[in-house]
């Protein structure tokens, strides 16, 4: 059954990036299957010669199984983009299996380049994003099998499993390369360090409180 839903959800979201206008510049050309071995640098990745094109470039078998969730976060992204497909090169779309164990989360991240649709095939997650300045204004909603959700391109969200066993879900990018930045990664986690006197002062901790939270990043 989840197989099926799978395949639903595929289908139903290539015919809205069909019906839209990606987000990423429209292709010129059928398809421009990335050359990974080019040292060409382009906003993208340069085209293969069609020639040695071939139906491998487009397939994935990735998606069967779940990745390792044994991390921090108890969750884990399995995604299917240009590295491992060459064919998606230009297409504006990025597709990644997420799966969760029960308490599992991802953290508060965004998107630079894409707007994100979530689809939950198994079990109940919680997603929800931030708007931004000036009402910061939360919306979430708690997703069942069959649900799905958009998250606006840029916003700070996140999703947690709140079903008492594992949740399986696939998130859809409309872009080939919509970026990710994990917001107490970005923070904390800053190389150089940012100053822990201005955190201090910016998130109203104490200065020890933010030393701590530095060297878990």
């Amino acid at each position: 059954m989840a197989q099926s839903s799978f395949f639903f959800c595929i289908l139903a979201l290539g015919f809205f990036f069909g019906a839209s206008y990606a987000f990423d510049p429209r292709p010129l050309q059928d398809f421009c299957v990335a050359d990974l071995n080019s040292t060409v640098r382009v906003n993208g990745l340069p085209c293969k010669d069609p020639a040695t094109v071939t139906a491998d470039d487009f397939f994935f078998r990735g998606f069967k199984s779940a990745g390792n969730t044994s991390n921090q976060y108890s969750s884990s992204v399995i995604p299917m983009n240009v590295a491992r497909v060459p064919g998606l090169n230009t297409l504006g779309l990025g597709v990644a299996r997420l799966d969760f164990l029960p308490g599992g989360y991802l953290p508060p991240h965004l998107h630079p380049r894409g707007t994100e649709i979530l689809i939950v095939l198994e079990g109940r997650l919680e997603a929800g994003f931030v708007t931004s300045y000036p009402n910061y204004k939360h919306y979430s909603k708690i997703l069942e099998k069959g649900d799905a959700f958009v998250i606006p391109v840029g916003l700070v969200h996140y999703f947690r499993n709140i079903a008492d066993r594992d949740t399986v879900a696939f998130g859809v990018v409309n872009s080939q390369n919509a970026g990710i930045s994990v917001v107490p990664n970005a923070i904390f986690g800053a190389k150089p360090a940012i100053s822990s006197d201005y955190l201090s002062k910016a998130f109203q901790l104490d200065k020890k409180i933010v030393e701590e939270l530095q060297s878990k990043f």
